[in-house]
């Protein structure tokens, strides 16, 4: 009876210290939500103000001034810069997922030589920092002379990633050579091969490839301040910085426009979690 008693005070104590454990884990948890969600409240309360309240500091706006948002899209050009981000983004995820995805293949799945040299060189490239290749990468557009146009925010894209060659390629490994080899014998190619059965297989990782490449585009910065010099061919980002720029900002229309220009990215996630989870769960750990 003593025995079954303390056996029953140490799985009571056991469960009490795993209960602990979970409320400090989701306490901590909820802290760092509250502090990362902090100043997006901030900016929709914001783009809900008056200028008066912005420029009074105040927490909460006494009256919600819905027409701000209506404001955004009228005096500022935003379905112009919506639209040119819409086009860039579509074509860099598109670009990036089916080159990405090729040269993936090829380095996990094709026998050819110099594969084992080349994909180490590929990983490499991500050690070189963007503002290493700025100037470099721009003479060459320029002596193009496609400066002012999206080819090259877009173009590179078609040449894969090596991140996302990386990933994909961890996830092709994963899948048995065997299932290739029944392929060859029933007689399919490599292009049928990887269209038909490589591509179905790997949605959930060429689902992370997209929502990492939509994310990146959608809010980059730099790209299109340096390649756009026309305002017609802005986009939102730099848009909304132009817009920033004027002598008299109008804190509650910019904090308005910057609400949508965010909502995607939000909404793209919410919907896409379980892919982007998934994709990166099985690459991770089945490599």
């Amino acid at each position: 009876m003593k025995n079954n008693a303390s056996l029953a005070r140490a799985n009571k104590n056991i469960r009490r210290r795993k209960l602990c454990g979970k409320a400090v884990t989701v306490f901590l948890l909820v802290a760092l939500s509250v502090v990362f969600l902090v100043p997006f409240a901030w900016m929709l309360l914001t783009s809900l103000k008056s200028m008066e309240e912005v420029y009074q500091r105040t927490i909460f706006p006494t009256k919600l001034h819905f027409d701000n948002y209506i404001l955004a899209v009228t005096q500022i050009p935003f379905l112009r810069y919506a639209w040119n981000t819409i086009v860039i983004t579509a074509l860099c995820v598109v670009g990036t997922v089916i080159s990405s995805a090729m040269v993936a293949y090829s380095m996990s799945k094709v026998r050819w030589n110099g594969k084992k040299y080349l994909f180490p060189i590929i990983v490499a490239t991500m050690m070189i920092p963007y503002q290493v290749t700025l100037i470099p990468l721009y003479i060459i557009w320029n002596k193009l002379g496609l400066i002012g146009s999206i080819a090259p925010l877009v173009v590179p894209a078609f040449f894969g990633g090596a991140y996302y060659i990386f990933l994909l390629r961890q996830f092709f490994k994963s899948i048995p050579d065997s299932l290739l080899e029944a392929a060859e014998i029933d007689g399919a190619g490599e292009v049928r091969i990887f269209a038909q059965i490589m591509l179905p297989l790997c949605k959930p990782a060429m689902a992370s490839v997209a929502i990492f490449t939509f994310i990146n585009t959608w809010s980059d910065f730099m790209g299109p301040m340096l390649y756009l010099n026309r305002q017609e061919s802005y986009t939102l980002s730099i848009g909304l910085q132009a817009f920033l720029q004027q002598h008299y900002v109008q804190w509650g229309i910019l904090m308005a426009a910057s609400a949508i220009f965010t909502i995607p990215m939000i909404v793209l996630f919410f919907f896409a979690q379980k892919y982007f989870i998934e994709g990166i769960t099985v690459t991770g750990v089945k490599g």
